[in-house]
Order: structure tokens, then C-alpha cells, then sequence
């Protein structure tokens, strides 16, 4: 009986084989923490681009409630919390899976959020409710009825308010009243000024900042007592904060003001207010947001919004060293794990700008969702 030869594979089919199942192998892989990834919310998109850390090509892109906004890691790095405002809701990313996994649902329009070092706790500005809400996480996580359904929501038409300074009251007023009043399990809400934002949780687990945009205060809230110990007057409408690494100095920006003001930690008093005004700007033009220290303390970088700027500030001199032109509205800024990279996140110009910390220059601009918030780095 002849024996039919045996068929060999052509170079080209042998190398195409190989790559499909190579590919195939890679799919089914799971995606590797501390990869280097950028993780970018888009409040207009409603998700949250993933991109690679040295192509700065698109990973994946993951759906979330509406209007995510601020992110955060927990202490191992292991999750990311996404405030989404519109969707009433705290998501919950795993950073290997790059998967929406779980959700703090009922949670009435969250702005910003802060955790405490070992991440039991998380503080979350409540703006509807002039609150902050202090959520112990095991507890809600324990006494919840059971886990929400991921539901995501659909990305917003062109036409649609991308939910910035221009929001409708109306439609703010609307999620109020479907969110109601039922309480989340593990929260205990603390009175402030009205439409509070900037929240910051003291490293030494005693103290939570909280800013009011509409009182132009700073409230300095006991964790222990859940009681407002102080009250500071800073700028007009106050927004974000940093804390200087020796933790002495609050810094705070106020968006309509136009300044940072500069908090002593220790006395609750004011050392001093920087005011920005970049070349060619009015001063209504310049509103600035977010705020980042480096590791060493002796630079400030503040994103002056709509004055499509950063600010380089000597911490110890209290001058402004450079103005570095960036996209439409700087709102946030995120510095790589040495310092040696800053990414601007611009919401109008829908990209990131990546700024050489030596050069103190724009080196690459990367387009991202429609009216990006935040950046994270996984590093």
C-alpha cells in the first residue's frame, strides 16, 4: 500500500501558523500588572482608554458607568476606583484582568474621592448632597444585598454637554431625585459647604481635606469624630489639592481666582496665595485644577485649565518658574515613577500631552476619548 507523502508547510504558511498561535495564546493571557499602562476616564466616551506605557497605543478600552472622572488605586495597585458622577456609582477596574469587575453602586453623584492608606476607608465629596461621605469599604462590601449589575453605559452623542462647568442644573436635579435617599451601607455622611469637590485624606489617618466650591472654604474634617475641626478661606472656588512630601504644606488650587493657596498644616493658617497669568491670557482665563508635587518636594506643576497651561512653581521660593503650553483646558496631571515624565490630561483638545521634566518640553501628544478627565499610571 502506498503511503501518501507527507504535506511540509511553505515558509509563508509555517510563519503565518506560528503567529495565529502565538496570537491565540496572547488573547487568552492575562494582562500583567505594573505593565506600564496609562489609564485614561473619558467623561463624553464613558469609558476608560488602557495604553501601552511606551507606544502609547490603545491596550483596550473599558466601559464604565456614565461620566467616569477621578481614578485611584488601591494600596496594592491591584484595582482602580473610577467616580462615575452621572452613573450614581464607585467602579471598580482589576488592573491585571483590565475588566470592569465590580461597582459601590447608590453612591449620589460622586466628584472626587480620597482613600486611607491602608484602603479601608474611602472619603468621596458628595456634591448634591453637600457631604462628604466616609465609606467603610469592608462593611459595605459585607452588608450589601447583593452585587449590582456592571451595566455600562453608551457612549454620548457629539451634540451632547460633556458635563463640565456647563452641566445642566436640571438634568443634576434629575439624577438627585432618581438616586434617592436609601442609605449605602458602611457610609456615614458629614455636613460641609455646599458643591464640595477636592478631597485629600492626611497620611497620617487623622485628617480629611475637603474643598467647597461654592463657600470658597477648605473644611478640615477628624476622622475619628467625623467633625469639621476647622474651616480655611481660600481662593475663589477651590478645587484640588496637593500635599508637600515633608507634609507641612496643603496646597489648593482655586479654578476662578485664578491662584494656589498655601495651607500650613500644622496651625490650619494661610503662608501665602501664588496667582498665575500666562503670556497673552486674561486672568478669567485662567482657572486652575489639578495640582502634582514631585517626590522631592521642591516642584509644584499645576494645570491652569482653560489657559491650555501648565505652571512649574519652586515650592520653597514660591515663584513660578516655567508656563508650558499645552492642549485646550489642562485639567489633571499625573508624573511617571521617576519623575521624569508629566502627562497633562487636556478635556477640550480630547488628547494627553507628555512633558520631558528636564526639558520641561511637549514631546509627544496623544489623542485619547472624547473630554478626558484623569490619568493613572500603572508603574
Amino acid at each position: 500500500m502506498l503511503k501518501r507523502p507527507r504535506r511540509c508547510l511553505s515558509p509563508h504558511r509555517l510563519l503565518g501558523a506560528t503567529l495565529g498561535i502565538a496570537t491565540l495564546l496572547l488573547a487568552k493571557a492575562p494582562f500583567a500588572a505594573d505593565a506600564g499602562y496609562l489609564f485614561v476616564s473619558s467623561e463624553k466616551d464613558h469609558n476608560i482608554t488602557v495604553l501601552d506605557g511606551t507606544t502609547y497605543d490603545v491596550v483596550k478600552q473599558i466601559r464604565t458607568a456614565a461620566r467616569p472622572r477621578h481614578l485611584q488605586f488601591n494600596p496594592e495597585r491591584t484595582l482602580i476606583y473610577a467616580a462615575c458622577g452621572e452613573g450614581n456609582a464607585i467602579d471598580i477596574i482589576d488592573v491585571g484582568k483590565l475588566e470592569l469587575v465590580d461597582r459601590i453602586d447608590g453612591i449620589n453623584d460622586p466628584e472626587a474621592f480620597d482613600l486611607s492608606q491602608d484602603g479601608k476607608l474611602m472619603y468621596i465629596s458628595l456634591e448634591d448632597d453637600a457631604a462628604l461621605g466616609v465609606l467603610e469599604l469592608e462593611t459595605y462590601f459585607k452588608e450589601r444585598s447583593e452585587k449590582p449589575e456592571l451595566t455600562v453605559a453608551e457612549p454620548s452623542a457629539d451634540d451632547e454637554g460633556y458635563g463640565g462647568e456647563e452641566e445642566d442644573e436640571e438634568e443634576d436635579e434629575a439624577r438627585a431625585d432618581d438616586n434617592g435617599d436609601d442609605a449605602v451601607p458602611g457610609m456615614t455622611l458629614v455636613e460641609v459647604g455646599e458643591e464640595p469637590e477636592g478631597v485629600l485624606a492626611h497620611p497620617s489617618a487623622k485628617t480629611v481635606y475637603v474643598t467647597s466650591e461654592v463657600a470658597n472654604v477648605v473644611h478640615v474634617v477628624d476622622v475619628e469624630s467625623k467633625a469639621i475641626t476647622a474651616n480655611v478661606l481660600a481662593g475663589n472656588r477651590p478645587r484640588r489639592f496637593a500635599m508637600t512630601p515633608d507634609e507641612k504644606e496643603l496646597w489648593v488650587s482655586s479654578e476662578l481666582s485664578g491662584d494656589v493657596t498655601i495651607i500650613d498644616v500644622e496651625s490650619n493658617e494661610i503662608i501665602e496665595a501664588i496667582e498665575f497669568l500666562p503670556k497673552g491670557f486674561r486672568p478669567e482665563d485662567v482657572t486652575p485644577v489639578g495640582i502634582t508635587m514631585t517626590k522631592d518636594g521642591k516642584t509644584a506643576i499645576v494645570a491652569l485649565g482653560r489657559a491650555n497651561h501648565v505652571a512649574f512653581v519652586d515650592v520653597a521660593k514660591r515663584e513660578i518658574e516655567d508656563y508650558v503650553l499645552v492642549g485646550e483646558r489642562a485639567w489633571n496631571t499625573t508624573l511617571d515613577k521617576d519623575d521624569s515624565l508629566l502627562f497633562v490630561v487636556n478635556g477640550l483638545s480630547d488628547d494627553i500631552s507628555i512633558i520631558d521634566m528636564d526639558s520641561r518640553k511637549v514631546v509627544k501628544s496623544i489623542p485619547v476619548g472624547r473630554v478626558p478627565y484623569a490619568v493613572l499610571i500603572d508603574n
